[in-house]
């Protein structure tokens, strides 16, 4: 426990336009390179061309970006096809000179909602007779339209080629996600002297999104939750008007996007004097993650790869040794960059395979008492072995904290 609260002078700044601009730069010289990785790929696996269709793969690949929630109503404005030779963005009247400015290394083609009418054009302008298409996130409906449009074309279903891509983090890419995570610091630091027994999850949530927003974020990774005593116990619960209660947790699991990176944390705050109870599931908690990570830390230090199973089985095993194993369901941990929950994984059902390198993760065990309490703490961590490095990009204090 913890006498001293953190301040917001205690985390890094945001990031001043000179960060942005560098940032910018460091993208336009990978793309290239990213989209070389990506033929590659087609070529062993005998394709013409790439349909992508996620947002973040087509920011990665192309340099086009949607602002929050955009994506819902772009209709086909943003997918995008690479072929041997060029890549192709689509964009309706709306995107066009936004795709413009930010695909310039792309052939910008006008498109409808209804994909299909173009695609046999869209597909024979590039040579492709085989297309992979990233069918977990196209309709069977979609699908089965794009089939009858071009029959000649085959569809070749595919999943996670770029998202693997995606996993291997750039030095530039890590700077930002350690820049959101230092505006996802700060702003807790802030809120901290706000938080009182009588306030409410939803008053609190607010504060903490309008003090992201202010302090050098672009956006929210997600929704912020902020659950208080019982409601803890809710892994994805959302705010509402219920009061925070003096004695029980506050847990806070929230996140900042800066330039598109984002980050992910989770605190798990005392309102007033814990009971004996909440203590003892915080440090089972403390404890299980500290595992975790220690086993990322040691791997690192020796150049070793571990697989995400056993970082995962490394936080279980300590919760389920306590008799908890039954209130920890979720998986450890998540990879995070452009997309919130990415790859690698940390669960029980990883592959067991080497995590990719350098990667970035969360790490965040919990334990859920229903109608009682819960306690999650979750730190995202750079893992590369290959510099023998392991890191905590969150640095807000995993302490006991007493407020209010």
């Amino acid at each position: 426990m913890t006498s001293h609260l953190p301040t917001p002078a205690d985390f890094a700044p945001p990031p001043v336009p000179a960060d942005l601009a560098r940032w910018a730069a460091a993208d336009d010289a990978a793309r290239p390179t990213r989209l070389a990785r990506l033929r590659e790929r087609m070529a062993a696996e005998g394709v013409d061309a790439y349909f992508g269709v996620r947002p973040e793969n087509s920011r990665y690949l192309t340099g086009f970006r949607f602002g929050d929630g955009e994506e819902k109503v772009a209709g086909n404005s943003g997918r995008f096809l690479v072929g041997g030779d060029e890549v192709v963005v689509l964009a309706d009247s709306r995107y066009t000179i936004q795709a413009g400015r930010e695909a310039p290394g792309a052939r910008i083609v006008p498109v409808t909602y209804d994909l299909a009418a173009g695609w046999a054009d869209l597909t024979a302008s590039v040579g492709a007779r085989r297309v992979a298409v990233e069918a977990g996130f196209v309709s069977h409906a979609a699908w089965t339209a794009l089939e009858a449009a071009a029959p000649d074309v085959e569809l070749v279903p595919v999943e996670g080629w770029v998202e693997a891509d995606r996993a291997v983090k750039e030095p530039a890419e890590v700077e930002r996600i350690r820049a959101a995570c230092a505006v996802a610091d700060r702003a807790l630091a802030t809120l901290l002297p706000e938080i009182r027994a009588g306030v409410t999850e939803a008053e609190l949530a607010w504060r903490l999104e309008v003090l992201m927003r202010t302090g050098g974020a672009e956006g929210l990774a997600f929704d912020v939750a902020c659950l208080a005593g019982p409601e803890a116990a809710l892994p994805h619960g959302s705010p509402g008007d219920r009061p925070v209660l003096e004695g029980a947790v506050l847990l806070f699991d929230f996140g900042a996007r800066v330039d598109g990176y984002r980050s992910d944390m989770t605190r798990t705050l005392f309102v007033g004097e814990p009971s004996a109870r909440d203590l003892a599931v915080y440090d089972l908690v403390a404890r299980a993650q500290a595992a975790s990570i220690g086993a990322v830390e040691a791997a690192a230090a020796a150049g070793l790869t571990p697989d995400g199973r056993s970082l995962d089985a490394a936080a279980r095993d300590v919760i389920e040794a306590a008799g908890h194993g039954d209130h920890f369901g979720h998986g450890t941990g998540h990879g995070i960059g452009l997309a919130t929950h990415e790859l690698p994984s940390l669960s029980r059902v990883a592959p067991k395979t080497p995590l990719p390198s350098p990667t970035v993760f969360s790490v965040e065990p919990g334990v859920y008492l229903e109608g009682e309490t819960g306690v999650r703490i979750e730190d995202l961590v750079l893992f590369d072995p290959a510099a023998r490095r392991a890191e905590r990009l969150t640095a807000f204090p995993r302490d006991v904290l007493v407020i209010g």
